[in-house]
């Protein structure tokens, strides 16, 4: 039987030079683990950054949105009494004007005044009132109540403004109630004959 002592005698028990001792880093391997470690927390600190930079230009969108839209379900409400008024005064206005009725006359002119602040009043808000007659129809802005046969405009131009719209903003608060006009229909040969019979 050899001796197990006897192998160890023949082996070298010595270290070598450049290995470090158990559980130890030689100083490049340290360095290169704090270069990567610096890495990492760059890369962090950069997504951090621009995570705080898009909350921040989200928060003031959400803001500035806030502000231009915040009014817009009070202004839905005012556009009604806007309407009413708008009506009123085209019913009354001629009739008014013509009777000669000096306090009658008066209320009109109240009315007038009372609508002229109401359109000041919402367009200091943000709501604009459009009326796109003789534009091209815009599903987007505009809502078809009807077809409406003309030979004066090309078909899918608005042909008549029966509500005027309003924006808030950038956004439709109330599409147009519009006619769209459609070619007018030519006249058979069966319509010449009778015309001239």
């Amino acid at each position: 039987m050899s001796d197990p002592n006897a192998d160890n005698d023949t082996v070298a028990t010595q270290p070598a030079a450049d290995a470090a001792p158990s559980g130890e880093m030689v100083p490049a391997e340290q360095v290169k683990a704090a270069l990567e470690a610096a890495a990492d927390f760059k890369d962090k600190l950069l997504r951090t950054l621009a995570d705080m930079e898009n909350l921040r230009k989200r928060t003031e969108r959400e803001v500035s949105d806030a502000k231009t839209y915040g009014v817009t379900g009070f202004a839905r409400d005012v556009l009604q009494v806007a309407d009413n008024m708008h009506r009123a005064l085209e019913a009354a206005g001629p009739a008014i004007r013509e009777s000669g009725d000096a306090t009658a006359k008066t209320l009109l002119e109240g009315l007038e005044l009372t609508d002229r602040d109401l359109v000041k009043i919402l367009h200091k808000n943000g709501v604009k009132k459009f009326s796109p007659e003789g534009e091209k129809f815009d599903p987007n802005l505009h809502q078809a109540m009807y077809e409406m046969p003309t030979a004066e405009l090309p078909p899918g131009t608005v042909a008549q403004v029966i509500q005027a719209g309003y924006m808030i903003g950038e956004r439709v608060l109330r599409p147009a109630m519009v006619a769209v006009a459609k070619a007018a229909p030519k006249p058979s040969a069966n319509d010449n004959s009778e015309r001239d019979a």
